[in-house]
């Protein structure tokens, strides 16, 4: 649980060091393997990154950040499923598959839900882990805004505060990304009500 309650910032800037392209741990474990350097965050050799392999390191540190809130929902929907359900299966002798299909999800589909939204709304309120593993950018040296958010729109624009315009971009960037969350929101609710049992 450890990388949930880390500061995201402290956590970003290990990533940025793991993935560095002259002396990372990555890609030392890639050159023992035989493999070639990888420029994944920063230039290097004259091979700029790509889009690609700044996201894939993205996603990697999203998903190592996230996962142990998670599985702490998962698991404590796992333990309040009733095990007469279980017991009942294994009496009439269903294979696992069917018993994970037809019991488990059914029974967990509220925390799937859950998860769902929130992870969702999480993925779209992204700005500390880009600007952690970037070093106060969004993206690598040359390319400062291959990875803006729209969080991060927002706080370009409020920085600009002596500009009227700037500060309206901002406020109608805001309302946007609310709209966004609200409508994504508002079907995984509806969808939810006939997928979701209670």
């Amino acid at each position: 649980f450890l990388p949930y309650v880390t500061n995201s910032i402290a956590l970003g800037m290990v990533f940025s060091v793991l993935f560095a392209s002259r002396n990372g741990l990555i890609n030392s474990i890639i050159v023992s393997l035989g493999g070639e350097r990888i420029s994944w965050l920063t230039p290097f050799n004259g091979q700029s990154p790509t889009y690609f392999t700044c996201m894939m390191v993205l996603m990697i540190y999203t998903v190592w950040n996230g996962l142990a809130f998670k599985i702490l929902v998962f698991l404590s929907g796992m333990q309040s499923i009733d095990k007469q359900y279980y017991q009942a299966a294994q009496i009439d002798a269903t294979p696992r598959w069917r018993v994970f299909r037809r019991i488990t999800v059914p029974l967990l589909s509220p925390m799937i839900a859950y998860i769902l939204i929130t992870s969702l709304i999480g993925a779209f309120k992204a700005y500390s882990s880009v600007i952690a593993v970037f070093n106060g950018r969004f993206g690598p040296r040359g390319n400062e805004m291959m990875l803006i958010t729209m969080v991060g729109y927002t706080y370009e624009k409020l920085n600009v505060m002596s500009n009227m315009n700037q500060i309206s971009q901002a406020s109608a960037s805001a309302l946007i990304l609310f709209a966004i969350i609200m409508a994504i929101t508002a079907v995984e609710l509806w969808v939810s009500k006939k997928k979701v049992h209670y």
